[in-house]
C-alpha cells in the first residue's frame, strides 16, 4: 500500500503505519513508541491520510506540547498528500480559539485541529462540540499523572473519539506507573479504571501509611498488556544513522573568575550545612555555579556581569573551524539567556549570520527560525536554548553541536542531541562540550554521561558537587 504521504518513508515507517491501522481497526487504538528523529510526526499523518481516504474520519485532534505546534504545522504542509485544512488552536484569548475551532468544523477535506495539553482541560466543551474522530496524543508522557486536570479531560475526550492513538518515545520516565493513565486514555479495559488497583497490582507497597512502592512486580504481564496495541522502535533498531562523536573541550578561568568561583562554593558549601538540605536549595546554588563557570555572574544590584571569556574564546575557535574554513553550519546549545546573548554577539563580530530560540521567543516564530536555518544558505549558525530546543525542531542541516553550557537534566541533553541526529542527517554527528576545568562542569558531565539526571539524587550526594573537579 502506498502511503498518502509526499515522502518514501522508511520501512519501520511503513511497519507502524500497517501496525496502527491494524490495531485501530481491531481495538480502536494504538500506542507508536518511536525513539526521537524516527519519524512519529510523519506516520501519524500517512495514518489519518489513509483513514480520512477510506472515509473513516472526518476530523482530526491533534494534542501535544505547545513548542511542537509549529512542528506538526510543517509536517503536514510538507508531506500531507490529500486534502486537508489544519488550524492551530492558539491565541491571546479564549475566544480567539473558540472561534479558530468554530471556523474550522466549516471548512473543506481532512479537518485538523492541533491544540497544546495545558488548552484541553479549559476547552473541553467546545472540543465535544469539534466531535473529533480520532486523537492523537503527541509526547503523551504529558498525561501519566492519571489525577492531572489535563489527563482527566483527555480520557473523557477518548471515550467519545472512534480512533486513538498516543506517540512517545518515552512512556515510563519515572517508573512504570507511568504506563496506567497514558494506556487508559486509549482503552480502559487494558488496565482497568483504577489506578489504586493498578498500583497495588504492579507494586509492592510498604512504608508510611503503606504509600511507598518498595518494589514491582508482575513487570511481564505488564510489559505484555502494554505491548498489545503498541509497536516499539528505537533508532539502533530502525535507522543506519551515521556516528556519534562527543568531544570535550577544556577551558582555564581566568585568576579573577576563579576567584569569584571558588569563593561562591565555600559560601554556598557553609550556607548548606547550616540550612536545610532540599533539592531546591542545593540545584539553586549549583545553577549559580554553572553561571559563573560560563562567564558571568550578578552583581550586588541584580545585574549581570561577564567575569570570564574562557568558554566563549575557545568557542571562537571552534566558529572559525567549522563555519569559515569548512564552510558548514553549526549548532551552539547554552543553558542560560546571558550566555546567549554573548554568543550572539560575537556572531555580529564575526560577521555570522544565525537564527535563535530562547523560551523569550513566541512558540509560533520557533519553527520559522528553525526552517531559516534548514534551508537558507546564508545562516550558518543556530544558537538554542537547551531547554526550549528538545521537542520537535529538526536541525540536520548542521553536523557539528557545541554545548556551552550543561542542562542538570538528562532527558534535556539527549533531546538536545537528537536534533541533528535524526532523519535526514547524512554525515557523522560531532558534538563538543565545553568545560571550565575544576568546577561543577566535570561534575554535571559525569552525571549525564551516565545518564543519570542530578536532581534526582543531589540531596544524598550534594557534597560531591562543591568539591573542586577531579
Amino acid at each position: 500500500m502506498k502511503l498518502p504521504i509526499k515522502a518514501n518513508p522508511y520501512q519501520h515507517q511503513k511497519i507502524a503505519f500497517n501496525f496502527a491501522l491494524q490495531k485501530l481497526e481491531e481495538q480502536g487504538c494504538a500506542a507508536l513508541l518511536m525513539d526521537m528523529g524516527l519519524g512519529k510526526s510523519l506516520t501519524s499523518i500517512a495514518i489519518t491520510g489513509q483513514l480520512f481516504n477510506d472515509k473513516k474520519i472526518e476530523r482530526v485532534l491533534v494534542i501535544c506540547p505547545t513548542s511542537i505546534i509549529g512542528v506538526w504545522l510543517e509536517e503536514f504542509k510538507k508531506f500531507a498528500d490529500f486534502d486537508y485544512c489544519i488550524e492551530a488552536i492558539i491565541g491571546t484569548t479564549m475566544s480567539k480559539r473558540k472561534d479558530k475551532l468554530k471556523l474550522l468544523c466549516h471548512k473543506i477535506g481532512l479537518k485538523v485541529a492541533i491544540i497544546n495539553y495545558e488548552a484541553t482541560w479549559r476547552m473541553e466543551k467546545e472540543l465535544n462540540i469539534y466531535k473529533p474522530d480520532i486523537i492523537i496524543c503527541d509526547e503523551s508522557q504529558k498525561i501519566k499523572n492519571p489525577s492531572a486536570s489535563q489527563s482527566k479531560t483527555i480520557h473523557r475526550l477518548g471515550v467519545k473519539a472512534k480512533y486513538k492513538i498516543i506517540l512517545t518515545g518515552t512512556p515510563v520516565q519515572n517508573s512504570p506507573m507511568d504506563v496506567f493513565s497514558q494506556w487508559k486514555f486509549l482503552d480502559p479495559n487494558i488496565f482497568g479504571l483504577s489506578f489504586y488497583a493498578f498500583r497495588n497490582h504492579y507494586a509492592v507497597m510498604g512504608g508510611y501509611y503503606n504509600h511507598q512502592i518498595l518494589r514491582y512486580k508482575n513487570m511481564d504481564e505488564l510489559t505484555s498488556k502494554a505491548h498489545s496495541v503498541a509497536y516499539r522502535i528505537t533508532k539502533e533498531e530502525a535507522l543506519d544513522l551515521p556516528e556519534q562523536i562527543f568531544l570535550n573541550r577544556y577551558c582555564e578561568l581566568e585568576p579573577t573568575a576563579r576567584k569569584i568561583y571558588d569563593t561562591v562554593v565555600k559560601e554556598s558549601y557553609a550556607e548548606l550545612m547550616d540550612g536545610e538540605i532540599t533539592a531546591t536549595n542545593v540545584l539553586t546554588k549549583l545553577m549559580r555555579l554553572s553561571q559563573i563557570a560560563g562567564g558571568h555572574v550578578k552583581d550586588d544590584e541584580g545585574r549581570m556581569q561577564v567575569i570570564s571569556k574562557s568558554k566563549l574564546n575557545e568557542l571562537k575557535d571552534i566558529m572559525e573551524d567549522v563555519i569559515i574554513d569548512n564552510k558548514k553550519k553549526l549548532v551552539i546549545f547554552a543553558r542560560f539567556i546571558p550566555e546567549i546573548e554573548s554568543i550572539k554577539s560575537l556572531a555580529r563580530e564575526m560577521e555570522i549570520r544565525y537564527s535563535y530560540i530562547t523560551g523569550e521567543i513566541k512558540t509560533e516564530e520557533r519553527s520559522e527560525m528553525c526552517s531559516k536555518f534548514q534551508n537558507d544558505n546564508n545562516i550558518k549558525l543556530f544558537i538554542a536554548q537547551i531547554q526550549t530546543a528538545g521537542l520537535g525542531i529538526t536541525l540536520t542541516a548542521a553536523d557539528t553541536a557545541v554545548f556551552y553550557s550543561l542542562d542538570f537534566n538528562y532527558a534535556n541533553y539527549s533531546q538536545a542531541i537528537a536534533r541533528t541526529h535524526r532523519i535526514g542527517q547524512k554525515n557523522t554527528c560531532t558534538y563538543i562540550n565545553l568545560i571550565a576545568t575544576e568546577t561543577v562542569d566535570e561534575k554535571i558531565l559525569k552525571a549525564l554521561e551516565s545518564k543519570q539526571d542530578i536532581a534526582k539524587n543531589i540531596v544524598d550526594n550534594w557534597r560531591d558537587y562543591f568539591k573542586k573537579g577531579e
